[in-house]
């Protein structure tokens, strides 16, 4: 009975931590190894608190440059309009925010394209505005916004 249940409600194999074995014998040792990644150094998936660091880093900066243009007055919701402006032009174009930068993270396109591109930042940016896509991830440490945008977020050092 119990392997008839597992194979259900133990959910699907994306979710399997590293070094589970799903039973199919195509488990991983480490995160990004099915996306041929390495498992240290630069070009690895990045870690969670990384991720949390550099886009609290952001959220700063936009609320900062919004406050430059706001002052004496509190920036309210332009923090989030400068936060989105931030956010969109700089992984279209660069691929990492300056949080990004700060921690020493890039994100990338799977297909090995170099540029991120404007509708895929938005479509990524609009999705972690949303907060479940970004605090959801999977064995490989992708959240829903990186699958719905084919990208990933690695480390550069």
């Amino acid at each position: 009975m119990s392997k008839w249940t597992g194979s259900w409600l133990s959910g699907p194999r994306s979710v399997l931590e590293p070094g589970a074995d799903s039973g199919d014998g195509t488990g991983q040792r480490f995160k990004g190894e099915r996306l041929g990644l390495p498992q240290t150094g630069p070009g690895s998936i990045a870690s969670s608190g990384r991720r949390a660091f550099a886009i609290l880093t952001d959220f700063l900066l936009a609320a900062g440059v919004a406050g430059l243009f706001t002052y004496p007055d509190l920036p309210r919701n332009w923090s989030l309009l400068s936060w989105f402006a931030i956010t969109i032009v700089a992984v279209a174009f660069f691929g990492f925010t300056p949080g990004h930068a700060i921690f020493g993270l890039r994100v990338a396109r799977l297909d090995g394209s170099p540029l991120v591109g404007l509708p895929r930042a938005a479509l990524r940016t609009g999705l972690i505005f949303l907060v479940i896509p970004a605090v959801i991830w999977d064995a490989d440490g992708r959240c829903l916004h990186d699958k719905a945008s084919n990208t990933v977020v690695i480390r550069v050092r």
